[in-house]
C-alpha cells in the first residue's frame, strides 16, 4: 500500500470558530494502468487522463469560503492501493481513524469490498458499472459518474428524437464489453429503436480473424441490412476510433466513437462550464477535465455542502445530510442522489469530441417526476435491494 506523503487539509476557518475538520479518503489504484501514458494519448472518449484527487481538490478549493462561514473544513487524505484486500485495509483503518467519508476510483469489486468493510458512505466518482447500483448495491454507496445504463438511455434517446431508428450494434470481445451490450440493446428496446443486425468485430493479427475487423463487410448493406446509425460497443476503444467515415453506408456512429454520451466535455459551454474547464486546467498542470474529473468534483462539492450543512455534527449527521445534498455541477439543473440506487441525478453531454451538440434527457421525453430520472434505473424498477424506496 502506498500513502501520498502529507494529509491534504484545504480548508480552515479563522481564529477557532471551526470545529475540527471532517476527514476524507480518496482510495485510488496503484499504477492505474488507465493512464499509462500511451492510452492517455489516445484520448478515447470517456476514459480518464489524470488522477481523479485534481478534481476532489478543486471541490474543497472552491468551497472554501463557504465551509469557512459555516464554521467547517474538510480534509483529504489520498491512498494508493494494489488490491482489494489492501483497499478494505485502508478504508477500515480511515474509519478508525475519524474519517467521516471514503471516496473510490477502483474497480467494482474493490469497491464493494470497501463498502462492507465500513459504516461510512462510499462515493464511487471512477466506476460506470450497472451491478453497483442494482444487483450488487449497497446501501451507503453513492455513484457520481453515470451508470452504464444512463449512458446507453443517452443515446437511445438522442436517436429516437432525431428518428434514426434502425440500428446497426457492432460488439466488441473484450471481457467488460458483455454487460455493456446488454445494456445497449435494452436501451435500443426501451426507446422503440430497431435493431437490424449484431455484428461482433475483433482485432487480431490472426489472419483467419481479419474478417472480424474489416469494415466494409461488418457494415455491409447486404450484411447488415438497412440501417440509420452505427452503434459501437469497443471498451478498448481502439476499433471504435477507426469507425467513423469509413462504413458502407454513409451513415452516423454513436457509442464509444463518432457520438457519446459522457458526465462532461471541456468543450461544453453553457452554465459556466468554461469557468469550471480553466479553474480545473490551472490546477492541473494544464490537462483538461473529463467525466472522471468532473465525477470527483461533484464529490468533493457534495462533501462540501454536507459539512456546511452539519459543521459540528458528528459522522452519523454528517452522513444523514450527505444523502440530502443539492449541488450544481454546472450543466443547467440542481443535482441530488436518487435514494433508490444511491446514483447522482445528472443531465449527460452528447459530443463528437470536437464540442457538445446536445444534452440529455432529450428533449420531448416526460416522466412523471424528474425527467433526469428517465436516464437510468428508475425507482419503480426496485433493481437495489439493499436500499428502501
Amino acid at each position: 500500500m502506498k500513502r501520498v506523503p502529507q494529509l491534504l487539509c484545504l480548508a480552515f476557518a479563522a481564529a477557532g470558530a471551526t470545529a475540527a475538520p471532517f476527514k476524507v479518503t480518496l482510495l485510488a489504484p496503484a499504477d492505474d494502468p488507465r493512464l499509462d501514458r500511451a492510452r492517455v494519448e489516445r484520448g478515447y472518449f470517456g476514459h480518464p487522463t489524470g488522477p481523479v484527487a485534481d478534481g476532489l481538490q478543486m471541490a474543497l478549493k472552491d468551497s472554501q469560503l463557504e465551509l469557512d462561514a459555516a464554521g467547517a473544513s474538510l480534509a483529504l487524505d489520498v491512498v494508493n492501493v494494489a488490491s482489494a484486500a489492501e483497499a478494505k485495509a485502508a478504508a477500515a483503518k480511515a474509519e478508525k481513524a475519524g474519517h467521516t467519508a471514503v471516496v473510490t476510483d477502483l474497480p467494482a469489486d474493490w469497491t464493494l469490498a470497501v463498502a462492507d468493510a465500513v459504516k461510512l458512505p462510499v462515493l464511487n466518482v471512477g466506476n460506470a458499472d450497472n451491478r453497483l447500483r442494482e444487483k450488487d448495491c449497497r446501501a451507503r454507496l453513492y455513484h457520481l459518474l453515470p451508470s452504464e445504463r444512463m449512458r446507453a438511455d443517452a443515446l437511445a434517446q438522442t436517436l429516437a428524437a432525431s428518428r434514426w431508428n434502425q440500428v446497426l450494434l457492432l460488439t466488441g470481445s473484450a471481457p467488460e464489453d458483455a454487460a455493456r451490450i446488454e445494456v445497449a440493446q435494452a436501451a435500443i428496446k426501451r426507446y422503440g429503436l430497431k435493431l437490424t443486425a449484431t455484428k461482433p468485430f475483433k482485432l487480431s493479427t490472426d489472419p483467419r480473424e481479419r474478417d472480424l475487423a474489416n469494415l466494409r463487410l461488418l457494415t455491409g448493406s447486404t450484411n447488415a441490412g438497412t440501417y440509420d446509425v452505427v452503434w459501437v460497443v469497443d471498451s478498448d476503444g481502439e476499433f471504435a476510433r477507426s469507425l467513423p467515415y469509413r462504413t458502407v453506408l454513409p451513415r452516423p456512429v454513436v457509442g464509444d466513437a463518432g457520438l457519446t454520451a459522457l458526465a462532461w466535455h471541456p468543450q461544453f459551454e453553457r452554465f459556466g462550464a468554461p469557468q469550471v474547464t480553466r479553474r480545473f486546467a490551472r490546477g492541473a498542470g494544464g490537462r483538461l477535465m473529463q467525466s472522471a474529473d468532473w465525477s470527483a468534483w461533484m464529490a468533493g462539492k457534495a462533501l462540501a455542502a454536507a459539512a456546511m450543512a452539519q459543521p459540528k455534527g458528528n459522522a452519523a449527521a454528517f452522513a444523514t445530510a450527505l444523502a440530502t445534498v443539492d449541488v450544481d455541477g454546472s450543466k443547467g439543473v440542481t443535482m441530488g442522489f436518487r435514494p433508490w440506487d444511491g446514483q447522482l441525478r445528472q443531465r449527460m453531454l452528447l459530443t463528437d469530441g470536437q464540442g457538445v451538440v446536445a444534452m440529455a434527457p432529450a428533449d420531448g421525453i416526460l416522466h412523471p417526476r424528474n425527467t433526469l430520472d428517465t436516464l437510468g434505473a428508475d425507482a419503480p424498477e426496485k433493481l437495489c435491494k439493499a436500499r428502501s424506496q
